[in-house]
Order: structure tokens, then sequence, then C-alpha cells
């Protein structure tokens, strides 16, 4: 069975024929629930977004309809610390108590942002672009280039053994005891089964004999989408760290697990994170989810 991958849940209607219609977005507009981010932040209410009126300044972004047909939208603007008041948070610290809309409403508004954000230049010509499409792309004033918002793929595996342990790893920029999945980028004219097996290897040494697909999530910190496998290897026993972006690996069965994070030996990912939803998963209970509860993220995290 696919994950339940907290991410991943979205009810809005992205109603991409309304995107090129004016007349239709801006009476949308005025009567949309708007989702407010300043840099990388949304404005929130009680651990919920804290939807705001029309008047709002900063860039646009049309996200969908809900069922009812309601509209909801983005504004996004620089300079939280200089310009705001309220409450702000990040996706990182509200996701995990969002509902099934918000939660893919603020995904898809989050990875806008960010993708208008770096994107100001044409990648043909070098002139200014400017949204166009309600947000949907950005349109070089210079050449009439049109730019579509990238999403990097990049697999997570959890690493299992024939005997049905889980090897997990630490990166050097984590916090301490802090241990995880096995990720990384697919690189260009690769398969996500491909990156299975050469991750595995580089990271751990481990040879994949077997995989199977878990689902997929978007990560935007700030454009990827994570996509879950979990691969069994033939060789546990002489798997080690790669020494470079991963300095120590521990294989566990679920007693040892148990075991190290009511001890607080061993921190496990996020809640929202994929990592976290796959060793949940393989752990087959919600007891983990009463052990761990503190998040210990990193500036890019997974």
């Amino acid at each position: 069975m696919l994950l339940n991958l907290p991410l991943s849940r979205s009810e809005l209607d992205r109603a991409a024929h309304l995107r090129s219609d004016e007349t239709a977005l801006a009476e949308m507009w005025q009567r949309a629930k708007i989702i407010e981010l300043i840099d990388d932040q949304f404005r929130t209410r009680d651990e919920a977004l804290d939807y705001v009126s029309p008047d709002v300044s900063g860039d646009r972004f049309f996200l969908g309809l809900d069922k009812a047909g309601t509209p909801y939208f983005a504004a996004h603007r620089r300079g939280l610390e200089a310009n705001a008041s309220g409450e702000f948070q990040t996706l990182r610290t509200i996701g995990k108590k969002l509902n099934d809309l918000e939660i893919g409403a603020a995904v898809h508004a989050l990875a806008l942002a960010q993708w208008h954000e770096i994107h100001q230049r044409c990648a043909k010509c070098g002139g200014p672009t400017e949204i166009g499409m309600a947000g949907a792309i950005r349109k070089c004033t210079s050449c009439a280039a049109d730019h579509h918002p990238r999403t990097d793929p990049a697999i997570i595996v959890l690493v299992k053994d024939e005997s049905d342990r889980i090897l997990l790893g630490r990166q050097k920029v984590w916090p301490e005891k802090r241990f995880s999945t096995f990720a990384g980028f697919v690189e260009p004219g690769e398969s996500f089964e491909s990156t299975v097996i050469r991750e595995v290897s580089e990271e751990c040494g481990g040879q994949v004999i077997s995989m199977n697909y878990l689902g997929s999530q978007p990560w935007p910190f700030p454009a990827s989408i994570m996509i879950a496998y979990e691969a069994v290897i033939s060789n546990p026993g002489t798997t080690k760290a790669d020494g470079e972006e991963i300095e120590e690996i521990i294989w566990l069965d679920r007693n040892l697990l148990k075991t190290k994070v009511a001890a607080k030996e061993l921190l496990l990912p996020p809640a929202i994170s994929v990592a976290r939803a796959m060793i949940n998963s393989w752990y087959g209970s919600d007891a983990l989810r009463d052990l761990a509860t503190e998040e210990s993220w990193r500036n890019v995290g997974r």
C-alpha cells in the first residue's frame, strides 16, 4: 500500500482554465480566501492559516477552487522582519497541523513563491521576467519566452535487509543523534530506479536486490518532489558510511529503534517528512508518534 504522506494531501481543483481569464481572476480575488506569505512564512492564527483581505499587497498567485467553488489565492512579498505584524510560521512548523485543504494550498503557494523569487531573469536572454497566467508562468519582457515552474525529483529510500531490519544514516549537518533514511536527486538521463541503486551504493555501499515504490510527496524547500522507495540490499554486513555526506549508519530492528528513541539516544525525522512516514509504516504502529515529539530540522532537510 502507498504511504499516507502529510504534504501530499490536497482538496483544491487547480482550475487551470481560469489562469488566463483576467476578468474572472479579478472577480474571484475580491471574494477569495487569500493566504499571505512574507518570505517563506505564512500568516497564521491558532495554528491554522489566517486568511487576509483583498487589499493585501504582494504578488498574486491563483491556487484553485474548493468543492464549493470558493477561490483560493496566495499573496507573496518580501521583508518579514521589517514590514510585517502578526504571527508568521514556516510550513515546516505548521504543516502537520493543517487540514487537507489547507496543506495542499500552502504547499502550492510556497512552491510558487519560491520559484518566482529566484526566476526574475530570463534563462534565454537575461532580460527581466514578469508574472503571467496568475502565477503559472513568468514571461520575459525582452524576448517573450515563457518560463514554467520546475520541480526537482529526488528519491528517498528506506534501506532494509532480508531480516526486515532498517538502515538509517546520519549527516554531519544534522542535529546530534538525528538519523534518517537515504536520499538524493535524480540526475539528468536517470530513472528513479537507477537513482535508488546509485544513491544506496554511494551513501552506504549497499547493493540493492529489490525495491518497492511507496509514494511521493512535494517538498517545497525549495523545489523538490520526493519519490519514496523501500529497497532490500544483499550485503548488510559490509555497509559503511561514505564519510562525506553520511558520517554514521546504524542497523535497527523494531525493539532497538523503540529503545533508542525512548532513551533519547536517537532522533527521528520530523512528522511531515517522507522519511518519518516510511519509518512509521515499517514500525507498524502509532507508538513512535508518541515517543519522538521533538522536531529536529536542518537548514535543508528531508
